[in-house]
């Protein structure tokens, strides 16, 4: 039976748009950091705490507002800024932070509470964009979003992917209707280290997935930090930057944290996460290594070989232990001929000297971490010993 007039006509309201492929004009991605921000498109800034994901989001968002130049040397087109954070302070932290990064105060738009019949509420990114929406039409010239935290603009459950991909949606389409980038700040899960990176975004993999470019950070040791390209579908992934945090007077007696950017690092967002982070636990592992030696040794003297199985028992390598021993002011001794080495704590004002004799594996300061020279006095006490029991050469002629 065929369909009535009627029923063609709902059909066609009520169904599915199709557009030949050839009545699709092709265009370019519209880059503001060619390679790493892209107009229109959803980008995720992912890491661990401690690693500057909010303040690096800041120095890239100054970077537009006073149209200056990237990391790797490029231009950026100037432009506003448009910033909502669920979890610092615009007074304290925020404004502070793009004032310490050089940023253009007057391109940048705080979020700030939604407006009401009632009373003004804090803004939910999961409820208010349309309202945020009708508030930028009288802007044309918005050329980042920044939300922190990316998953407050999901109401339901963050680990399911139907949800996240349906409370995304919303932001993604406002990056489009603006021809903005939009950065979603997310976090690391914990214990996530040595995976893919992607895989280590807080939540469902759906932030990972609808995300055009994910960027991650990590902290190395001695407070290096470098942001890395982990996903690119609209361009090269890989590769990454070096920057520290500072701390910097902005003046009115107040201080605020903002990132130097560094070289440029190749080799895959994995492998140079993983290169990082390991430094960082071999770092805070020595340092743990450090506070260990000084108490175990506080009592006196130990013969090296106790050292080592309580070391053992604790839980450190020896390799960390032996490299651990000069920063913790540790002496490396034998008490004479044939006697087991020893090792014992030493004043900061003395020199940390180590008796001549022959390399030992144990003995960690002319063995595996390195010859030490003896001092001349250690030397020439040794040989009145030797030539008062046995005699010189000269006696013996």
């Amino acid at each position: 039976m065929s369909a009535t007039i009627e029923e063609q006509a709902r059909a066609a309201l009520d169904g599915v748009r199709l557009t030949p492929a050839s009545a699709i004009r092709c265009q370019p991605i519209r880059w503001l950091w060619p390679g790493w921000l892209a107009r229109g498109k959803l980008h995720v800034l992912a890491g661990a705490p401690g690693t500057g994901k909010t303040t690096a989001a800041l120095a890239l968002a100054a970077t537009i507002t006073r149209g200056g130049r990237w990391p790797d040397g490029t231009v950026a087109p100037p432009g506003r800024v448009l910033v909502w954070s669920g979890e610092d302070d615009p007074a304290d932290t925020l404004v502070p932070r793009l004032r310490a990064a050089g940023a253009d105060l007057g391109r940048v738009l705080i979020v700030g509470d939604t407006l009401t019949e009632e009373e003004p509420r804090p803004f939910d990114p999961a409820r208010d964009i349309q309202a945020l929406e009708w508030q930028l039409d009288h802007y044309d010239d918005v050329a980042l979003l920044i939300a922190d935290p990316v998953v407050s603009a999901v109401s339901g459950d963050s680990h399911k992917n139907t949800e996240v991909r349906r409370a995304l949606q919303p932001l993604v389409n406002l990056g489009q209707r603006l021809d903005c980038a939009v950065l979603g700040i997310s976090h690391f899960s914990k214990g996530s280290a040595g995976r893919d990176p992607i895989e280590r975004v807080t939540g469902s993999i759906a932030f990972g997935a609808l995300a055009r470019v994910v960027l991650v950070t990590a902290k190395g040791e001695d407070g290096d930090r470098l942001l890395a390209r982990a996903k690119s579908n609209i361009g090269p992934d890989g590769g990454g930057f070096r920057y520290t945090l500072e701390q910097i007077a902005i003046g009115g007696g107040m201080e605020a944290s903002r990132v130097s950017w560094g070289e440029a690092l190749e080799g895959t967002a994995r492998e140079l996460l993983g290169a990082a982070e390991q430094q960082d636990d071999e770092h805070v592992e020595q340092h743990d290594a450090v506070d260990w030696l000084k108490e175990v040794l506080s009592a006196g003297p130990m013969p090296v070989k106790d050292v080592k199985k309580q070391a053992d028992e604790a839980g450190f390598a020896w390799r960390t232990v032996q490299r651990a021993m000069r920063r913790a002011g540790v002496d490396s001794r034998r008490g004479g001929f044939g006697q087991p080495a020893t090792w014992r704590l030493c004043s900061r004002a003395s020199k940390s000297t180590v008796a001549p004799f022959a390399p030992h594996p144990e003995s960690g300061a002319t063995g595996a971490t390195g010859a030490t020279d003896a001092t001349v006095t250690d030397i020439a006490a040794m040989r009145e010993r030797i030539l008062a029991r046995f005699g010189s050469a000269d006696d013996d002629r």
